[in-house]
């Protein structure tokens, strides 16, 4: 039982996440959960005009002088799960195991993107032993999807000086810049025109990818099931005839899609090329990700024939933009070679019932970069007659190499842990502090945690020494925060 491991005011708070449905757009649960536990305990919270959760706790005596600290995490998760899994995120728990060092989640994501920063901060919050100054949490809505809670935070609802945001992956690593981002959606509506008469329908399925964290994971060169898919019904339009009925591939638009799906139609006579051809780009994709994706899997299978499929015109322009979309990382930072700048994930196709979506998220620490592939895909979408849309947007976080809270940070933890030196860092993944930053300019921001492995998969996994590590460092910080 994971509530078992140390330090118990992480774990047991963890573990009580791990019950409580959460996924990205579904929060109402985990919500009446958090104020019901913090007015068990007697901890001032309430729910804010942005669905935040926000809560108090007054200063140890004596330390009523410190700056006031705001501890920052977010309490929804992205929901992934294997093909054979029949969670429902929406009604079921998470069910967690310890497979040696790492905590995991049976066939789905953990969860700990970013239960670890909500667990840490109710251990924090609950605690009758802690030495501190004022602090205050903010436990965000939706920032996994659209970042809701930190775009529609109020100015007056925080009061703190310095603010802690417990969402990064590794131990011993401060973040003190991000990347901004966008979702661009490309839009186009049709009429479906029915099968010729003499014309089988397949199904084709690609499935047991890697898939990652689109911010994080983009630069590991991991396969996107959409961008696979495209280039195969490509080629079986163009080689056999084939006709788009449906596609559905991804569900989230900052994971890299791990499966697709198409439903074609096709000339019986033209089957057994296409079987070739599933075969031959089965062995293509299989070699090209040779020690990246061991256990793709690419799969035909006849199925009835659906009603109604894509005009050829249009068919043709789609799959077209879909082959020629930027997908990956565009470049990194020229001043920083080892850091991606900018990228975009083509995250979630969906194709059928006379409507064709797509969501890509595109993300960039340069404004005119940033500017640059939204031009780029608009451009590419625009070509296949498509209507492009732009939302969710959030700035970069510029890093602030001056920070005197990352400055005490990096003291603390270096003469706590002298063998594994701190180390500041800018990342490529969103987080909300560049969104906090501009509603509260004052404030001193730093995102740290334990460390994660492939968040937003359900590979993800949590380093069991590395929280209790965290854990000591954040208690011992909280002691040593400055005074105002």
């Amino acid at each position: 039982m994971i509530r078992n491991l140390n330090p118990k005011a992480v774990w047991e708070n963890f573990h009580l996440l791990t019950q409580v449905p959460r996924p990205s757009g579904h929060l109402e649960k985990v919500q009446q959960f958090l104020l019901q536990w913090a007015a068990e305990r007697g901890i001032e919270a309430w729910k804010d005009n942005a669905e935040n959760i926000v809560m108090r706790k007054p200063a140890t005596p004596g330390m009523e002088g410190r700056k006031t600290c705001t501890l920052q995490a977010h309490k929804d998760m992205v929901p992934q799960k294997t093909d054979e899994s029949r969670h429902n995120f929406e009604t079921d728990p998470i069910e967690t195991y310890i497979d040696g060092e790492w905590v995991k989640a049976k066939g789905t994501t953990l969860g700990s993107d970013d239960g670890m920063g909500v667990a840490a901060i109710m251990g924090v919050f609950e605690s009758k032993d802690l030495r501190h100054g004022p602090l205050e949490a903010l436990i965000t809505a939706d920032e996994e999807t659209c970042m809701y809670g930190v775009n529609h935070l109020s100015a007056d609802t925080l009061k703190g000086d310095i603010l802690l945001n417990i969402d990064n992956e590794t131990l011993g690593e401060f973040v003190i810049g991000s990347a901004g981002g966008v979702n661009i959606s490309a839009t186009l509506g049709y009429k479906e025109v029915a099968p010729d008469a003499g014309d089988v329908a397949v199904k084709i399925t690609l499935k047991n990818l890697r898939g990652g964290h689109s911010g994080l994971e983009i630069n590991e060169g991991r396969a996107n099931a959409n961008k696979l898919m495209a280039r195969l019904v490509r080629q079986a339009i163009q080689d056999d005839s084939a006709r788009l009925s449906s596609w559905q591939g991804g569900n989230m638009r900052n994971a890299i899609p791990r499966t697709a799906e198409a439903v074609l139609t096709i000339p019986r006579e033209n089957l057994d090329d296409l079987r070739e051809l599933v075969g031959y780009c089965r062995d293509i994709f299989t070699q090209e990700y040779r020690g990246v994706e061991e256990n793709l899997s690419l799969t035909l299978e006849e199925t009835a024939l659906p009603a109604g499929e894509m005009p050829d015109e249009i068919q043709d322009n789609v799959v077209n933009a879909l082959v020629a979309c930027h997908d990956g990382v565009l470049r990194n930072i020229p001043s920083i070679p080892s850091v991606v700048e900018t990228s975009s994930n083509l995250g979630i196709v969906k194709i059928g019932g006379g409507k064709a979506e797509v969501l890509i998220l595109a993300r960039s620490s340069s404004e005119t970069m940033m500017e640059y592939i939204q031009e780029m895909q608009e451009s590419c979408f625009s070509m296949a007659g498509m209507k492009v849309d732009y939302s969710g947007q959030y700035g970069a976080w510029q890093p602030n190499f001056d920070s005197p809270i990352t400055a005490k940070m990096v003291e603390v933890y270096n003469r706590m842990y002298p063998d594994t030196p701190a180390r500041v860092e800018v990342c490529h993944a969103g987080l909300e502090c560049s969104i906090i930053g501009g509603v509260y300019p004052h404030m001193d921001l730093v995102s740290f945690g334990p460390t994660l492995r492939s968040p937003h998969t359900p590979d993800e996994r949590c380093l069991i020494p590395s929280v209790e590590k965290f854990w000591n460092f954040l208690v011992k910080l909280l002691e040593e925060i400055p005074e105002k």
